[in-house]
């Protein structure tokens, strides 16, 4: 077995019956696949069968740590889950940060594997190399803070660290995120797929420190990546100020921050009232990961009003969006409010947001009758707070409506209200008006896991990076090829695995930085080109999961809005992603991805990649 970087070790858990083995992963499988999404999605390839329901007990919930995880390397504490997906019914992979994946990876595994599903409420402790299985009975029904807190004192440990659920995943509502201290693996429902398992919490507690092969290559990539955060005009000066939320300001310059369900009705000064400048007054301090000298998470608390008091790590700038500026609330003090109540409840806040905003748009159209009295008006925050309960707990009208997502509700409700549910492949849309982001509108239609941003960021349009090349955002030709190394480059760093914003800080000498680092961590060399291979080849291989579950061209789409209306305001006033426009940038897509014109991968490009065992998936052409 290697000598550094990985453990080569998978710990397998059998809810059902309450047993755990351990696995040595092959060596040929980790230098393939590296860990974090690329090794996750292979094992659900492998290990889940086709159509398989999301929340039944045959689907699998994988924590998967990367090869720099736990080790020196800055910006590097990252976890990836990997499940099948119950909102997007997509293979999915959802990131978190935090001191939580160190300490999972410091356990001696790589890689926990769930299956099965237990008969009642339990959770998994790993730790000093023994598994156990505890009794949640007296912690379902408790909150995320709550449950730690207790989880603890059971213990008598106050130094374990805890992945857990609210009250959103034991409903097993499909916006249920799984909340990782203060972090959350948000998006697509991976807090649902846990509550089906009746498995409250993961807690871990490691001894093991990740061995280094050859100290002086990785020490020599780790300077490389502090001198490239030093010399990042965003690293220091930007982003340990003020976060996330720094991107309002240059997203609302071109007048593509979205508002009232992306509706953008009302010329409103969003940086001011619920960006950087907004969150000023309530800035407390910053946290970081493990080895982060960014330190971007910033906590926030509420100083004045009726919220006056609560405080949450955050908002990001997604969050800022969803549960602000999308549900028409211009109170910096509610979205931290919202935010705070997302953690404990266990909700995803951008599909939570955007469940709200499509249901204020509908009441405001007459196309539903608020029968709860929540006075669903944008702008209405007690609505918002009110809701956020409804949808963890799947209580009332509004509540059964819109606990599994937009794209679910639109089938209960009929055809007509589909124009207003902002979403692609059932996952709601981040915050990002694409109808003036070409590339990013793009991304959103073909990212594997649906709208998600973080899988093909475009900072080139978003941000003005002239890597690999300057591009004009409302220009559509090159947009296909500019999405590609976008897609391949986040798979990467969801892979290893590294922090977004950091490698897109340097995204012009990551992967070269990244192949130094592994190579020095695990004896093993790698290339620049082949970190490259890596990011293509997770996407190809997330491409097949979703081909074989009968995804395809006909997916790689947008919302009705995006294409048929244009914005009404700002910079980009009468710009939308018409149809054609999408299939013009689809087609160059493909071909740049050497897919094939329906968006099927093909064979030669499966064997290029050493995907040669998925290519029996491929349709059967008539």
């Amino acid at each position: 077995m290697f000598q550094g970087g990985w453990f080569g070790k998978l710990l397998r858990i059998n809810l059902t019956d309450q047993t755990s083995r351990e696995e040595e992963i092959p060596e040929e499988l980790l230098k393939k696949y590296l860990g974090g999404a690329a090794l996750g999605s292979k094992i659900l390839y492998d290990e889940l069968a086709p159509g398989i329901d999301p929340l039944g007990e045959e689907n699998k919930l994988l924590y998967t740590t990367g090869p720099l995880t736990g080790t020196d390397v800055p910006c590097a504490s990252r976890l990836n889950i990997a499940t099948k997906s119950p909102l997007t019914g997509t293979v999915t992979n959802s990131l978190s940060g935090g001191h939580f994946p160190v300490e999972l990876k410091w356990t001696g595994y790589d890689i926990i594997v769930i299956e099965g599903r237990a008969k009642k409420p339990v959770y998994v402790v790993i730790k000093e190399g023994r598994v156990s299985f505890k009794s949640a009975e007296k912690l379902w029904g408790l909150n995320t803070v709550d449950t730690q807190v207790l989880i603890k004192e059971n213990l008598k440990d106050l130094n374990v660290r805890i992945s857990c659920i609210g009250p959103a995943g034991e409903n097993q509502s499909m916006i249920a995120a799984i909340i990782n201290e203060v972090r959350a693996a948000g998006r697509k429902g991976v807090g649902a797929v846990m509550g089906s398992k009746n498995l409250k919490a993961v807690v871990v507690r490691g001894t093991q420190k990740v061995p280094i092969t050859d100290e002086k290559r990785f020490k020599a990539g780790v300077r490389g990546v502090l001198e490239g955060l030093k010399a990042s005009p965003m690293a220091y000066p930007v982003f340990s100020k003020v976060g996330s939320v720094s991107a309002a300001e240059p997203v609302s310059a071109v007048g593509c921050f979205p508002s009232n369900n992306w509706q953008n009705d009302k010329e409103v000064d969003w940086v001011e009232k619920i960006g950087a400048a907004g969150l000023a007054e309530s800035a407390q301090s910053n946290n970081s990961c493990y080895r982060c000298p960014v330190s971007c998470s910033q906590v926030r608390m509420a100083k004045k009003g009726k919220y006056a008091g609560i405080s949450t790590e955050g908002p990001e700038f997604e969050t800022v969006y969803s549960l602000g500026s999308n549900v028409g609330v211009t109170d910096s003090a509610a979205v931290i409010a919202a935010d705070r109540l997302c953690d404990e409840l266990g909700l995803d806040t951008i599909s939570a947001g955007v469940c709200i905003s499509m249901a204020m748009e509908l009441v405001q159209r007459g196309l539903l009758t608020d029968e709860d009295g929540l006075d669903l008006r944008f702008g209405n925050d007690n609505a918002v707070m009110r809701m956020l309960r409804d949808l963890a707990y799947r209580q009332g009208q509004m509540g059964s409506l819109f606990a599994d997502g937009t794209k679910r509700a639109v089938k209960i409700l009929g055809e007509n209200t589909a124009m207003y549910a902002m979403q692609v492949k059932g996952l709601e849309l981040p915050a990002y008006d694409v109808r003036g982001f070409k590339a990013h509108g793009l991304n959103f239609a073909t990212s594997y896991t649906g709208a998600d941003h973080n899988k093909g960021y475009a900072n080139q349009e978003v941000f003005g990076m002239p890597v690999p090349y300057p591009v004009e955002r409302l220009e559509l030709k090159g947009k296909g090829i500019l999405t590609k190394f976008n897609q391949d480059f986040c798979g990467l760093f969801d892979t290893v695995t590294f922090c977004e914003f950091p490698a897109s800080f340097m995204l012009d000498s990551f992967q070269k930085l990244v192949a130094q680092l592994i190579s020095g961590a695990t004896g093993l060399d790698f290339t620049e080109q082949e970190m490259w291979d890596v990011g293509e080849r997770l996407n190809n291989l997330c491409r097949m999961f979703n081909v074989r579950e009968g995804f395809s061209r006909k997916d790689d789409t947008l919302p009705e809005r995006l294409m048929t209306e244009p914005l009404k305001n700002g910079l980009s006033k009468g710009e939308k992603i018409s149809r054609e426009d999408l299939d013009f940038m689809l087609d160059e897509y493909y071909e740049a991805r050497q897919w094939d014109s329906n968006g099927i991968p093909t064979p030669e490009k499966l064997t290029a990649l050493g995907l040669e065992d998925t290519i029996k998936d491929l349709p059967q052409k008539a």
